[in-house]
């Protein structure tokens, strides 16, 4: 079994290897290919922390395993992110185990590709102007996911404390060629711009859908659980709305669920899965003034694949440490 610690998953495992494995998975979603138990929470009392579970199974590459995080509020300047965890995968033929990575990274590099799979297949192919709502982690990662598949020209970063945005632009480091700023308030950020990214930890909306400009695509990333929302309703009905996976949506995709409660959506407004769209049994955006929405809340079958590719390359590399039961 190989050991892969953060930074030796960063080193196996690149965005632009990530988005191609994240594709061969929701494709593998839509066509039914795989198990995802919806995954399960449970509150750490007294500490504010979840402790959560996803386990899955993926028919190609053949692999099943589990994801384990916990998620507690922590400072920016913490050694640790707000998601700390591992990922366990084994081979479905054998039964045993292959890897043990670390989840934070994992989850980091996966997510920003799903978002960035999502930008490809559904942003206009033109857009070049980035909005990022928030200034952690997976704020840092969509930029550089996102750079894979669009032009991007100019980032505009939000957050709630401005030193942290100032960083976040620092730690960036962009080409020359890409002009970045810290915006005043979220509206400015997203004022104009073609794609934006929510990738907060806020639970009320941070994004309001009246400041979207016609062709914009948004990722939300942020919102995890059914009572938090990044975005308001507004963002909801005026979009073309697709989720990773469905069921997941429908009990977790905490904007959609609000805009349901509201009278103003049913279910019927989910436009379809990532996958759908991969497969062209769905259209995805249909013309230059369509906003577009994907919902992020991340699934086993992303996990499982993205783990499963740094693992392949770590095996070729010699990435990692090589561990033995016997």
């Amino acid at each position: 079994m190989r050991i892969l610690n953060r930074e030796a998953v960063a080193e196996a495992l690149s965005h632009a290897e990530c988005i191609d494995a994240v594709e061969a998975a929701m494709r593998a979603v839509s066509r039914g290919d795989t198990i995802m138990p919806i995954r399960r929470y449970m509150d750490i009392p007294g500490h504010g922390g979840k402790f959560t579970l996803m386990p899955g199974y993926l028919g190609e590459p053949c692999t099943f395993g589990v994801k384990i995080v916990s998620k507690y509020p922590r400072s920016p300047d913490s050694p640790y992110g707000s998601h700390v965890g591992a990922v366990m995968i084994f081979d479905s033929q054998q039964g045993i185990p292959l890897a043990l990575l670390d989840g934070s990274e994992l989850t980091a590099i996966r997510t920003a590709a799903a978002s960035a799979l999502a930008t490809r297949i559904l942003a206009r192919p033109g857009g070049a102007t980035l909005a990022i709502l928030g200034t952690g982690t997976q704020a840092q990662h969509h930029v550089r996911a996102l750079s894979c598949v669009r032009p991007i020209a100019e980032v505009r970063v939000w957050g709630r404390t401005d030193a942290h945005a100032r960083r976040l632009v620092r730690r960036l480091a962009l080409p020359a060629s890409v002009s970045a700023r810290v915006c005043d308030d979220a509206r400015e950020a997203v004022d104009g711009a073609d794609i934006v990214c929510t990738t907060t930890s806020a639970a009320e909306p941070v994004l309001e859908g009246k400041w979207l400009a016609p062709g914009c695509h948004v990722n939300l990333v942020g919102a995890a659980i059914a009572s938090s929302a990044e975005a308001d309703t507004d963002v909801v009905t005026r979009s073309r709305f697709f989720v990773d996976y469905k069921a997941s949506a429908m009990d977790q995709a905490g904007e959609l669920l609000a805009a349901i409660r509201d009278g103003v959506v049913s279910e019927s407004h989910i436009a379809g899965e990532i996958g759908d769209v991969l497969t062209g049994d769905v259209s995805g955006r249909r013309d230059d003034e369509e906003i577009t929405v994907y919902k992020s809340l991340g699934v086993a079958a992303q996990d499982l694949a993205a783990a499963y590719a740094a693992y392949r390359n770590a095996e070729s590399r010699n990435i990692g440490v090589d561990l033995t039961w016997d």
